[in-house]
C-alpha cells in the first residue's frame, strides 16, 4: 500500500473533466450531454468525457461486460480462485452466493527466518492488521505519558512487553484465520491448502500434503498477492527480517535500521519508536515515492522531530553478523560515494515488493506477465479470456486491501449474477499510519500539475492545532492539510491531503465526496464538526498562490 499509477490516459495528455461517468446520465449540462452522446467507443457503448491520471475510465467502456455461463460437468469447478488473501477469498465467497461451484487453493511459503501464517493473506497475517495494532499500542504509550498533564497519576515506570504485545497480536491473528476457515466452509467455498501451477489454461496441479492433485475448471482468477523483496547484498537473506517477520518476533527488535522509506518501512519505523526501540530509516532515494512529495516530506520531518534518524541517499552493501549476535551493516552514501558501518540489533528490509509468479507456471496457459505482475484490461482479464487477476498481483494498481475486496466482489458479479459493473481504481483512500498519520484520496499536487498544468491548478492549505494537542503541548507544527483543486470554472477538487491524528477516520468520508464531484465552494459551504480535526478542510482559504501566511492565529474564529 499504497503508488501513483500513470495509465494510458496520463501519457496520452488527456484531462478530466469536472464529471465522472456515475453523474453522466443526470447532473449533467447539455453540453456535456451531448459531448457524451457523441462519444461512442468501436462497440458503441457511449464513452464518458475525461480519462483520469492515474485510471483509464475510456477504456472501461470500450467494450460490453463479457459473461460467463457456468458449464457444470465439464470441469471439477466452475471457478477456481489461486490465493487465499482478501482479494481472492472476496471473489470466492460472492461467485458461490450467485451458485457458482468455487475452490480455494491457499499456500504460504515460509520466510527465510522461518516465518509462516494462516489463510486470510498479507493484511490479516503480516499486513494491515497487525501493523495497525502495533501502532495503537504505540500511540497508546504515547497517551498514557500524555495523561498526566490531564490529572491523571501515571506511573513513570511504565514500559511495553514486547513478548505480550507480540503474543496478544498473534492470537487476534489467529482467532481471524479460525474464523476465515469457518466462512469458506460455512459458505461452501472448498478451501485447498496446496500450492498451485498451471497445467494448461483449464488445469491446475496443486501440491498437497498428501500428494499432488489435478484441478480442472472453466475459470480461474490468481490473487497470489505478493512478498517484500531483499536486497542482493552479502548477509541480506540471512540476516535480515521484514514485514512478513516483525510482527511474530520471538525477541525484541531493540536497535533497528529499517531500509526503505515507503509507507512499510516509515510505519514500522514509527512504532517500533513509540515501543521504545532505536529505529533509523534508511532512504536510498525519496521518502513515499508515489505520494505528495510536499506531504511526504511533512512526514519525514515530523518522525524526526520525534528521534527517528534518516540516513539519506545511502544504500546498504553488506550485513555480518557479530560474535555477540549483533549485525554490522556497511552502507554508502550514494552521492557522496563515503562508506560507514554501524551496528544494530535488527535488519529490517522494506524496499519493495514482488508479485508471487514464479510458481504459477503461467507460460502453460499462456498468461503474459510484465515484470513481476499480470497486467489485465477493464474487467480484471488477463490475456487469456476466461483467466482473471486481482489484487496486489495486478500490474499498475493500488496495492491496496479495500482495492482488492472490491475488485474480486465485483468481478464475481460481473462472472455470475448478470452485473455491469466495473471496479473504478480512481481517487482510492489510503492512510500511512506513520506517528503522525498521513491520509490522501485524489491526486497529488505534482500530479494535478501534470496532468493539467500548474496555471490550471489552486492549492488551498493550512496549518492547525488539534486541540487535544494543547495540555500535553505536543507539537503541532506538522499538523497540515491541503487541497488541490481545479482553478476556474467548479473548482473541482481533484485531491485532499491530511496529516495529523486518526487519518483514516478523516478522510474517509471525503473520499465519498471526492467520488460524488466535490468542489471548492461545496467545501467551502460545508459547516465543520468543531471541535475537530477534519473540519480544518471546511475551513480552507488561503491558496499557495496568494503567498498568504496559512499557519491559524484562532482555534474559534
Amino acid at each position: 500500500m499504497k503508488s501513483t499509477i500513470q495509465s494510458g490516459a496520463e501519457k496520452s495528455g488527456n484531462k478530466r473533466s469536472s464529471q465522472s461517468p456515475g453523474r453522466n446520465a443526470r447532473n449533467i449540462s447539455q453540453q456535456g450531454r451531448s459531448s457524451v452522446e457523441s462519444s461512442t467507443s468501436d462497440t458503441g457503448i457511449n464513452v464518458p468525457p475525461f480519462n483520469h491520471p492515474h485510471c483509464d475510465r475510456q477504456a472501461m467502456y470500450q467494450q460490453p461486460v463479457r459473461k460467463v455461463k457456468p458449464l457444470r460437468g465439464n470441469y471439477d469447478y466452475d471457478l477456481v480462485v489461486i490465493g487465499g488473501g482478501s482479494g481472492g477469498l472476496a471473489c470466492a465467497k460472492e461467485a458461490v452466493a450467485h451458485g457458482a461451484r468455487v475452490a480455494c487453493l491457499d499456500f504460504v511459503k515460509p520466510t527465510p527466518s522461518g516465518t509462516k501464517w494462516g489463510v486470510g493473506g498479507t493484511c490479516v497475517n503480516v499486513g494491515c492488521i497487525p501493523k495497525k495494532l502495533m501502532h495503537q499500542a504505540s500511540l497508546l504509550g504515547e497517551s498514557v505519558h500524555e495523561a498526566a498533564a490531564y490529572g491523571w497519576n501515571v506511573d513513570e515506570k511504565i514500559k511495553p512487553d514486547w513478548s505480550k504485545l507480540v503474543t496478544s497480536v498473534q492470537n487476534h491473528i489467529k482467532s481471524v484465520n479460525w474464523v476465515t476457515r469457518v466462512d469458506l466452509r460455512d459458505k461452501k467455498v472448498e478451501y485447498i491448502n496446496g500450492l498451485g501451477s498451471f497445467v494448461d489454461s483449464h488445469t491446475l496441479s496443486a501440491k498437497l500434503k498428501s500428494g499432488d492433485r489435478t484441478i480442472t475448471a472453466q475459470t480461474f482468477v490468481i490473487a497470489v498477492g505478493g512478498r517484500p523483496r531483499y536486497p542482493n547484498i552479502p548477509g541480506a537473506v540471512e540476516y535480515g527480517i521484514t514485514s512478513d517477520d516483525i510482527f511474530s518476533l520471538d525477541r525484541e527488535p531493540g536497535k533497528t535500521l529499517v531500509v526503505g522509506a515507503g509507507y512499510i518501512g516509515l510505519e514500522c519505523a514509527g512504532f517500533l519508536k513509540g515501543l521504545g526501540y532505536e529505529p533509523t530509516v534508511m532512504v536510498r532515494s525519496i521518502v513515499l515515492r508515489g505520494f505528495d512529495q510536499q506531504m511526504a516530506g511533512l512526514v519525514a520531518a515530523s518522525m524526526e522531530e520525534r528521534g527517528i534518524p534518516f540516513l539519506r541517499k545511502t544504500v546498504p552493501l553488506s550485513v555480518e553478523k557479530q560474535p555477540d549476535g549483533k549485525l554490522l551493516v556497511k552502507y554508502e552514501n550514494t552521492e557522496t560515494g563515503e562508506v560507514d558501518s554501524d551496528v544494530f540489533d535488527t535488519v529490517l528490509w522494506a524496499i519493495g515488493r514482488k508479485g508471487l509468479v514464479e510458481d504459477l507456471n503461467l507460460q502453460n496457459a499462456g498468461v503474459m506477465t510484465q515484470k513481476d505482475k499480470i497486467p489485465v484490461d477493464s474487467e480484471e482479464t488477463t490475456n487469456v479470456p476466461h483467466i482473471y487477476a486481482v489484487g496486489d498481483i495486478i500490474y499498475g494498481k493500488p496495492e491496496l486491501t479495500p482495492v482488492a475486496v472490491l475488485a474480486g466482489r465485483l468481478l464475481a458479479r460481473r462472472l455470475y449474477a448478470e452485473s455491469d459493473l466495473r471496479m473504478d481504481y480512481a481517487d482510492v483512500a489510503t492512510t500511512v499510519f506513520t506517528p503522525l498519520e498521513y491520509a490522501c484520496v485524489g491526486l497529488s499536487e505534482e500530479d494535478a500539475v501534470k496532468a493539467y498544468g500548474a496555471e490550471e491548478i489552486e492549492v488551498f492549505h493550512g496549518y492547525y492545532k488539534p486541540t487535544e494537542f494543547f495540555i500535553p503541548q505536543k507539537s503541532v507544527r506538522y499538523c497540515y492539510v491541503k487541497a488541490v483543486a481545479q482553478r476556474t470554472g467548479d473548482q473541482r477538487v481533484y485531491g485532499l491531503h491530511y496529516l495529523g491524528p486518526v487519518a483514516g477516520e478523516v478522510i474517509q468520508g471525503f473520499a465519498a465526496a471526492i467520488k460524488s464531484g466535490l468542489t471548492i465552494p461545496t467545501l467551502m459551504n460545508t459547516v465543520g464538526i468543531h471541535p475537530t480535526t477534519a473540519e480544518e478542510f471546511t475551513r480552507l482559504s488561503i491558496t499557495k498562490r496568494s503567498g498568504l501566511d496559512p499557519t491559524p492565529a484562532s482555534c474559534c474564529s
